[in-house]
């Protein structure tokens, strides 16, 4: 594992943080001010259930840390998750399964977790740039891709207008999203 000179704590990880050897390339940018998708992504309140929700994942936030992975992340506007029939974490299967109570107990918290890890994922894309038409697949698993239609940027499947660009930063961007849709 690589670490930056500032020696951030990684949550999870237990003990004192290692210097970085000489030897060991940095994953910091060449310009040490060179804002990253970490810095701005808990910046718009409009999109701030969503950043929440990435913090809960290392690996995600890793990503978003290292300036040589890019990616473009498709923050839904908090109204949009407020508005889902079930929250984010919540998966009819489960309670089909398993009924009223599939998320109680340590098993359900663990269910959960991995819902809402799955919902997270399907709305990182690890390519920034990306251009129109270009599909990729999400860090989920599901393909997708975006046209302009009206002037607007349209991420399809499911016809999800792009708000605004919040911030083209080092390492990819923040595309806000009007609407929200799990593309597992």
């Amino acid at each position: 594992m690589v670490y930056s000179q500032a020696q951030k704590a990684i949550p999870g990880q237990l003990g004192p943080a290692m210097p970085q050897s000489p030897a060991e390339p940095s994953s910091n940018p060449a310009n040490d001010d060179a804002i990253i998708l970490s810095d701005v992504l808990g910046n718009d309140r409009s999109i701030n259930i969503f950043a929440g929700f990435t913090r809960d994942f290392a690996n995600i936030n890793q990503r978003f840390e290292d300036s040589s992975l890019n990616a473009t992340i498709l923050a839904p506007i908090n109204s949009a998750i407020m508005a889902l029939p079930r929250k984010p974490w919540e998966d009819p299967k489960d309670y089909d399964q398993l009924g009223a109570d599939a998320y109680e107990g340590g098993d359900g918290e663990d269910r959960a977790h991995e819902n809402l890890r799955r919902f997270v994922e399907a709305h990182v894309v690890p390519v920034s740039p990306w251009k129109e038409g270009e599909k990729v697949t999400t860090l989920a698993g599901g393909q997708i891709w975006w046209e302009s239609k009206g002037g607007a940027k349209i991420i399809q499947p499911g016809n999800i207008e792009v708000s605004s660009i919040a911030s083209q930063v080092y390492n990819g961007e923040v595309w806000i999203l009007k609407g929200v849709r799990n593309y597992a």
